[in-house]
């Protein structure tokens, strides 16, 4: 079954409701029959929802440069696999949800709420989001307010959002800042980076990931977090004058 049709039965199965399950059936009603009212297996709503939140959210941040873009298209799939032959149909959805008359703060709002007490699901979903936001190597002014209001209403304060940030977009002195990366202020300790490190490594490890249930794609998302985390670690330790560990590894 096609990518994008299976997304779409079984979030239809799942009765969504909201924004984000209004998407959904106008998406239906656009693509062929054939693509989605087949049977499909019964893969978890979380794994379902997560998909169509990145698009919804991705969609609208496009909103900010004018119009879905293939770059941006195209990072979806990286994160996705959604293999290329489906890259119109992926498209389609991304225009349908860009153009939609709900706003990108119901959707963020739905989001939140269906995710509530799960940050490391929310995190996921910031990661995807910067991750289409720099699929042309920049991230604009408009996309940067976008970012920052979607992590308000998902419940991230600035703190978290700079973190979070500091993972993808390069500081003034051309390398991300490490003690954003990790959280901690810029006077911290040998044990307070340790100690940050370990904090987050318990979080956001692959193999918890794995172990957890959780897709593919999250857990790319996460190992691709993980070798900032063990970068940020390594670099400031080396500042510091500490002795590194054996960086941790998938």
């Amino acid at each position: 079954m096609s990518t994008i049709g299976r997304i779409v039965t079984v979030a239809k199965r799942s009765r969504l409701g909201g924004p984000l399950g209004a998407l959904l059936d106008r998406a239906a009603s656009y693509l062929p029959t054939r693509l989605w009212r087949q049977s499909a297996p019964r893969d978890p709503g979380d794994s379902i929802t997560f998909t169509i939140a990145v698009i919804a959210l991705g969609a609208k941040m496009a909103k900010a440069d004018g119009a879905v873009t293939r770059d941006e298209v195209a990072a979806f799939r990286e994160v996705f696999q959604v293999p290329a032959s489906e890259e119109a149909h992926l498209r389609l959805v991304f225009d349908l949800a860009r153009r939609s008359t709900a706003g990108f703060e119901s959707y963020a709002r739905q989001v939140g709420r269906l995710f509530a007490g799960r940050p490391g699901v929310l995190e996921d979903l910031m990661s995807g989001l910067f991750h289409i936001a720099l699929a042309d190597g920049l991230l604009c002014p408009s996309e940067e307010m976008y970012l920052r209001r979607v992590a308000e209403l998902l419940g991230f304060d600035r703190a978290a959002y700079s973190r979070i940030r500091a993972g993808f977009v390069d500081s003034t002195d051309g390398g991300e800042d490490a003690h954003d990366v990790l959280g901690i202020p810029e006077n911290a300790s040998v044990a307070e980076i340790r100690a940050a490190h370990r904090r987050l490594i318990r979080a956001h490890h692959p193999d918890l990931e794995s172990g957890r249930g959780k897709s593919p794609e999250r857990v790319a998302l996460a190992n691709a977090r993980l070798a900032r985390i063990n970068a940020a670690r390594d670099r400031l330790l080396s500042r510091a004058g500490g002795v590194m560990a054996e960086p941790q590894t998938a």
